[in-house]
């Protein structure tokens, strides 16, 4: 009866459709304000047919990583940890560090720990291109410019 049956999307349905490619310039955007959009729109979730168990988010292009803000003294207090798997092999460098050697990996951090962890959080984290300037080779794409709602004014560095 189809009035007693919900309709939920497959996944099968989604493998083969066309995704959105969004592009979004980091320069002078609070990091976190910033990677919680950018999950949303990977994850799918603006989309009215969202589906928690189904990728069906966009592609989102990250350009000017270098330049992306933090607020407060994280710039010089939020810590970064990795691990080589050998005894002794912890590795720990602040947010100025990282972000003088490797910029991608910051904007790239804080957007996996807001994607699921699991099989399908994986695959998500692999519609997020992150880049250090202003150029990127998907131009064939026509990304879309994606808005950031920034809620406070940023001081000039």
């Amino acid at each position: 009866d189809i009035w007693n049956n919900t309709w939920y999307p497959k996944a099968k349905d989604h493998i083969n459709t066309e995704k959105t490619w969004y592009i979004v310039d980091a320069a002078d955007k609070i990091l976190g304000r910033l990677a919680s959009t950018i999950a949303v729109h990977i994850r799918g979730k603006n989309l009215p047919t969202y589906t928690p168990s189904v990728d069906m988010g966009a592609f989102v292009i990250v350009v000017n990583a270098e330049k992306v803000a933090v607020s407060g003294k994280k710039r010089t207090q939020k810590l970064y940890r990795r691990h080589s798997g050998r005894p002794g092999g912890m590795k720990v460098e602040t947010f100025n560090q990282l972000q003088q050697r490797i910029p991608e990996r910051i904007i790239e951090h804080a957007v996996r720990g807001m994607l699921p962890k699991g099989r399908l959080g994986r695959a998500l984290f692999n519609h997020l291109k992150v880049y250090k300037g202003a150029d990127h080779p998907h131009e064939a794409q026509k990304p879309i410019e994606l808005p950031i709602r920034d809620k406070r004014v940023q001081k000039q560095r």
